[in-house]
């Protein structure tokens, strides 16, 4: 056999023993499941080096068509410095670059093929490759990446049929990191969803005991002036993400309020949570309100999701906020600046997208004076203020309200009440309501259960009877006031909502005044 017949013989049998290997390539990559694409990405990439006894192949990705390439995959023969992971190639590549966007192949045998004078030729240079070729990855109308196959010890020549095999590599690549990126987006996707699904049934759960407890007409009613400038600011807040501080004395419907904000808002569609701070105790507020991990404290047998991870996407209202102990305000007040919260047991942040609506009757800023609420929260809360009136101010709307209550009540037991009284109405407008709106609502509920025709039988509220005349003596007007706040809080001094706080005492002072007026817990029964 002749030298140039064994010549013609190796180059027919490297030929086959490349195409084999394409074909190989090809077929594993048919099979092969999206964890285990990159692996078997870089044993294609060492198989196709070694087989052209090229030196190195590069794979580059970007995520979607406003995205940078970046350096994703990469082999080289040993003793080969690797390329920087961080390769600008944007800045670096401009022409290789624009010839990749125009789906063009690049190959050349010297770098002096390249244009004159770009930095592409420089940068090639500086990295000593001598010949490449680098096919453009497409996976359908998206340009996905580039893959690159070089030569860095001697220049070579690319014959047809070399070229026409990596482009069909490059297809194979191309299909595998599609389905590899369709398999991420599927999971990520089933994961929302689950968080989704999760997230619906918490707010099933949270609806069915909001339900219980919702009562009287769905809209602030009232024709006064005083009830028509609050419903003009709601008006005006409802539709912003703004902050909104409700303050009011209790009863005046200050939920109600916060509820119409909220449908005015462009976060109608989901539920507003509402959490009453003064109702949960002072050891839980935290996990109600940020959650909880699995075993975070003793009897946290399971995650709970807080109220304010509830309400991503909606509305918070955090009734009584005057009530929130103070090492908690600090949290508050970062959830509030930096939209992030952290479940108890959990480092991590969650980010949380949450307008809030916050309520109290207390003073707040005599609660700045004395220490018990903080300065800097107050104005993160006080954005937009609304002074809710109290009954007493705007009577003219009394009328509305006692029909709105009475026909709310008829429904539901079967009854017809079709008249008032002019002293009945004129009683209850003369009434100081200490209670406000709620209070008229059970005056209203329990006339309507005793009234036994079609005219309502209304009894006012009686003063509380002592069975003895007051005593116009300081010392004794003092102690019944003192005596009358201990009875309200239960006897509780220490704590929010406890007497101390409610008379703007310290637990010792009043302790030491309880003891100077003989004033001890009646015993239980």
């Amino acid at each position: 056999m002749s030298d140039a017949e064994a010549l013609l013989r190796a180059a027919l049998e490297d030929r086959l023993h490349f195409e084999r290997l394409v074909c190989d390539i090809s077929a594993r990559f048919v099979t092969i499941g999206p964890e285990g694409v990159d692996e078997a990405i870089r044993d294609a990439q060492r198989q196709i080096v070694e087989a052209l006894d090229l030196d190195r192949s590069s794979l580059f990705q970007r995520a979607s068509p406003d995205a940078p390439f970046r350096f994703t995959h990469f082999w080289s023969r040993e003793g080969l410095d690797p390329p920087p992971f961080e390769l600008d190639v944007e800045r670096q590549f401009p022409w290789c670059l624009s010839r990749i966007l125009a789906g063009e192949l690049i190959c050349f045998t010297s770098v002096r093929e390249l244009p004159e004078g770009t930095l592409d030729r420089t940068m090639l240079e500086r990295a000593g490759t001598k010949s490449n070729v680098t096919v453009p990855l497409r996976a359908g109308d998206d340009l996905i990446g580039a893959l690159a196959f070089g030569a860095l010890r001697h220049e070579r020549s690319w014959t047809p049929e070399v070229v026409n095999r990596l482009v069909l590599v490059g297809q194979v690549f191309a299909g595998a990191l599609a389905r590899t990126r369709a398999d991420a987006a599927l999971r990520l996707a089933l994961q929302e969803n689950a968080r989704l699904r999760e997230q619906l049934l918490e707010e099933n759960v949270y609806l069915r005991q909001e339900v219980k407890g919702l009562h009287g007409p769905s809209e602030a009613m009232g024709q006064s002036p005083a009830i028509q400038s609050v419903l003009a600011q709601i008006a005006q807040v409802g539709p912003t993400t703004t902050t909104v501080l409700l303050t009011g004395e209790t009863g005046t419907g200050k939920e109600l309020l916060a509820t119409a904000i909220h449908e005015r808002s462009a976060r109608r569609a989901r539920a507003m949570v509402r959490v009453n701070c003064s109702a949960i105790p002072a050891t839980l507020v935290e996990s109600e309100l940020f959650g909880r991990e699995k075993g975070a404290f003793t009897g946290a047998l399971a995650r709970q999701t807080g109220r304010f991870e509830l309400a991503n996407g909606s509305t918070i209202f955090l009734d009584e906020i005057g009530d929130v102990p103070l090492e908690l305000q600090v949290k508050l007040l970062r959830v509030l600046e930096n939209r992030q919260i952290e479940r108890l047991g959990s480092p991590r942040p969650i980010d949380v997208d949450v307008r809030v609506i916050a309520a109290t009757h207390r003073d707040l800023e005599q609660a700045i004076a004395e220490g018990r609420f903080r300065e800097d929260l107050y104005y993160r809360l006080n954005v937009f203020a609304i002074r809710v009136p109290p009954l007493r101010e705007r009577v003219e709307d009394i009328p509305v309200l006692v029909w709105a209550f009475v026909n709310d009540f008829c429904r539901p037991l079967g009854k017809r009440i079709d008249a008032i009284s002019k002293e009945d109405m004129r009683a209850l407008q003369q009434y100081p309501w200490p209670g406000n709106v709620r209070e008229l609502r059970n005056v209203i509920e329990r006339a309507v259960i005793v009234s036994t025709g079609g005219k309502l039988a209304v009894e006012l509220p009686q003063p509380a009877k002592r069975g003895v005349r007051a005593s116009a003596r300081m010392a004794d007007v003092e102690r019944e006031h003192v005596r009358s706040v201990l009875e309200s809080a239960g006897w509780r001094i220490r704590g929010p909502g406890g007497a101390a706080e409610r008379l703007g005492l310290k637990p010792s002072t009043l302790e030491g005044r309880m003891v100077r007026m003989a004033l001890r817990r009646p015993p239980r029964d």
